[in-house]
């Protein structure tokens, strides 16, 4: 017979363990390690994921590269993407988040690293499929991770914090490739170096990190002896932070074993659907404006050294960005949020492309950046609530998935849309498909702010 820890003080095994994680209404010293830890893995997730664009103008020079070909590596790191989105979301379904989620970082940290030793554009070009593989296998289970362990009146807000604290990332790839970039011939290997470090977070995670309470819950899995200890920490410093008892555990439903089918069909086909579409509009305009901006700015006259320095200023929005959304996700209900965001990014990509005086450039870059990253915070957390436990990693696989097979055209479609119809045409494209993701989110997302992920399953109306 099991018992229950809280204010009582005993312990209990078994399913009712993730209704008791699910009863903590607030951030504790547990959950606080685990934001830095899974920040560091986030930062160079995000290093990783931009070295190529900020290495493109000087591989243009020393290896002769088109247009045509940094937009085919480009594309080719969005197909190991959308492999890594869905493998990595099917294995975390079966065999857990945690081994997943670890071994993806130390996958695309050794890719990383035997991309700083590329001999040619081919070798690099299979390279960036294989770390993109493990780029996005971490990245959506690291999500649906979060969804499972915090509590649900704040996870919006961490996913957001956790995504400003990698976006620091972003700079550092950036101002790396500023630094390393004009010494001369090959240096621009040193940034897919400093991508390999994420393999140190994984060490670490290997310690720290557990298995998602969740997860093991719907598996039937016994829970490990320290996560039985770690949930009743975590409610001890509950009860202290809140000066109350908490309220008793509510068991969820058990979850019934499900079909891969359910996600092309009813109100699940219908979220993955929403929800493959919205990133599908992100990878388009998000990708398509951060990828290409260094190598744009150079064909608008600028010199590699100006390019880079312009998108150093524009990487730092990031951060600010995802902060933005802190305040909001959880206050307003996401899709709307989405919506107001979209036309924001929208308005400033296309001044972007208009403007060529140079202090506008850059203010407008950095709004849209700035705005873009806002919208990716909410709609991360978005993606990792809206499908039922058994396929939750599937799912966010799948919508991701999408988003980066997307990235695959999109990548081609710019190079095409300049050669052939000017730059003008470039950011007319991107803001449209910045306006179309909100407008998709605000017509047929879902309610989810603050509402139990177990009521989201299960369509129970938000009261």
């Amino acid at each position: 017979m099991s018992a229950t820890v809280g204010s009582s003080g005993t312990h209990t095994a078994g399913p009712d363990l993730a209704a008791r994680l699910d009863r903590v209404p607030v951030i504790t010293p547990v959950h606080r390690r685990w934001i830095g830890l899974l920040g560091f893995l986030f930062v160079f997730d995000l290093v990783d994921l931009n070295s190529f664009a900020y290495a493109a103008p000087a591989l243009r020079t020393e290896w002769g590269l088109s247009i045509g070909g940094v937009g085919a590596i480009t594309s080719a790191g969005f197909v190991g993407m959308f492999v890594g989105a869905i493998v990595g979301g099917r294995l975390s379904d079966r065999f857990g988040r945690r081994p997943v989620l670890i071994g993806a970082v130390f996958l695309y940290s050794l890719f990383s690293l035997l991309s700083a030793f590329a001999p040619d554009p081919g070798t690099l070009g299979a390279l960036r499929v294989l770390t993109g593989f493990g780029l996005q296998a971490m990245t959506g289970v690291l999500l649906v991770w979060v969804s499972e362990m915090f509590p649900r009146a704040l996870r919006g807000r961490y996913q957001a914090l956790l995504l400003a604290i990698g976006l620091a990332g972003v700079p550092i790839a950036a101002w790396v490739a500023r630094a390393v970039v004009p010494l001369g011939d090959g240096a621009w290997r040193w940034i897919f170096v400093v991508g390999a470090l994420g393999a140190v977070g994984g060490v670490v995670a290997l310690r720290v990190l557990p298995e998602s309470v969740r997860w093991c819950a719907a598996h039937g899995r016994t829970p490990d002896p320290r996560q039985v200890e770690l949930v009743a920490r975590m409610e001890e410093h509950a009860e202290r932070i809140t000066g109350a008892p908490l309220p008793e555990p509510v068991p969820d439903r058990p979850v019934v074993p499900g079909r891969l089918s359910e996600l092309l069909r009813g109100a699940t086909g219908r979220r993955t659907l929403v929800a493959s579409v919205s990133c599908v509009f992100l990878i388009l305009s998000f990708y398509g404006f951060s990828s290409w901006v260094p190598t744009l700015l150079v064909e608008r006259g600028y010199t590699t050294a100006e390019s880079l320095t312009f998108s150093s200023v524009l990487a730092i929005a990031a951060v600010p960005g995802a902060l933005l959304a802190m305040p909001i996700v959880d206050r307003f209900e996401r899709r709307s949020v989405l919506l107001a965001v979209q036309s924001l990014v929208a308005v400033f990509l296309l001044l972007f492309g208009l403007i060529d005086h140079p202090v506008a450039i850059v203010v407008c870059g950095f709004l849209a950046a700035m705005f873009m990253q806002t919208g990716v915070a909410v709609l991360y957390t978005y993606i990792a609530e809206v499908f039922p436990l058994h396929l939750r990693g599937l799912g966010s696989g799948v919508a991701n998935g999408s988003g980066r097979l997307a990235g695959v055209v999109g990548g081609v479609l710019v190079a095409a849309l300049y050669s052939g119809a000017g730059m003008v045409a470039v950011y007319v494209y991107l803001a449209i498909a910045a306006l179309l993701l909100g407008v998709v989110m605000r017509l047929w997302g879902e309610r989810t702010t603050n509402r139990r992920l177990e009521e989201i399953e299960h369509g129970i109306a938000p009261r």
